[in-house]
């Protein structure tokens, strides 16, 4: 009788670890002068990253170039527990942006962090920057010929010391596969947002986004937020048509009738919207029209049919060819994806 206790036991160990999904290594490469806002957020965002059963998905570690303290933009220091070699068997490095430093000032990067990025992403690592992370990037020449964004600030300074680098400052993400840079500051979050749902899908990432209270999806290609005058208080008003447009993605939502909803004009509706989300009501809809088709593609077994009517494109060849344009790929296929990987959310 013990022997087949035994024998159960361990088979139910089995089938726990095998149910368990297998966690994905980030180091974080803090250098001197890291922005700590920055330093922070890759922890925030990939701890809340949690299957529906609650197992984490990541595992973050900051490490230095030498293993020893750096000084942050914000008063204090950061001791981390590890040095340069965590970066060997990380599945994906970020580094933190800086605010002082010889990739800002001449365009160079220590060799020993060079060469840690460079191993990294040949290795077949994933290679992360936020805001001016992308210039200890483009130092040790990995974004030479490739595409990558930066914070606003830095653009005429990034250009001058990276001609080589196709800079993009507009918007707040670029992900270009193996190489992924953000705008400054909270950019950071919508890219680390952005690599959970590439990684697990929208149902994981938007759980991550509620349990860091920050919004769910912000496209990469939605403006940087670049010295617009802000809209006093009492014009800030078109928030609670957004709300009840995500009530009502499925019906026909046109201009004139979320206009209604904040009793202005479409006119003024279209201008203070813009002012107040960065982009158009047009492109910010079909942005929340993807994301809910995503989403229910994901978790639900609706045809395409249907999700295309819950959604709002009216048709599944409407659908096909809006998720295509985001993501390149057709509906079923995006399925397919998910469902070989639902185990692990």
């Amino acid at each position: 009788m013990d022997s087949v206790r035994k024998a159960t036991g361990r088979l139910a160990i089995m089938r726990k670890n095998q149910a368990m999904p297998t966690r994905h290594r980030i180091a974080v490469l803090a250098l001197d002068d890291v922005v700590a806002f920055d330093l922070g957020v890759p922890a925030q965002v990939f701890g809340a990253a949690r299957t529906s059963a609650g197992a984490r998905l990541y595992e973050v570690t900051t490490c230095t170039p030498d293993g020893g303290p750096v000084r942050t933009t914000a008063g204090f220091q950061v001791l981390p527990d590890n040095g340069l070699a965590t970066t060997a068997s990380a599945d994906t490095v970020i580094v933190a942006g800086i605010h002082r430093g010889p990739s800002l000032t001449d365009g160079t990067v220590s060799p020993e962090v060079a060469a840690a990025l460079v191993a990294a992403r040949d290795r077949g690592a994933r290679v992360m920057s936020i805001c001016t992370g992308a210039s200890v990037l483009a130092a040790a020449g990995l974004l030479d010929g490739r595409p990558a964004t930066t914070h606003w600030h830095y653009a005429d300074l990034f250009r001058r010391l990276y001609p080589r680098v196709k800079l993009d400052p507009d918007v707040l993400f670029v992900d270009d596969g193996d190489l992924l840079t953000s705008a400054g500051v909270g950019a950071g979050i919508d890219l680390c947002l952005h690599v959970v749902r590439r990684d697990h899908g929208s149902e994981v990432a938007n759980r991550a986004a509620r349990r860091c209270v920050v919004p769910p999806w912000r496209e990469g290609g939605q403006a940087q937020y670049i010295e617009r005058p802000l809209p006093r208080a009492a014009e800030t008003t078109t928030a609670a048509s957004r709300r009840w447009a995500l009530g009502h993605l499925g019906d026909p939502l046109t201009l004139a009738v979320l206009a209604e909803q904040a009793n202005m004009s479409v006119r003024t509706f279209t201008r203070r919207f813009r002012e107040e989300t960065g982009v158009s009501p047009t492109r910010w809809l079909l942005q929340q029209r993807v994301d809910h088709a995503r989403l229910l593609l994901e978790s639900t077994d609706l045809s395409v049919d249907q999700i295309a009517r819950r959604a709002g494109f009216g048709t599944a060849t409407s659908l096909r060819q809006h998720l295509h344009a985001a993501i390149g790929v057709a509906p079923m296929t995006y399925r397919r994806t998910f469902t070989r990987t639902g185990a692990a959310r």
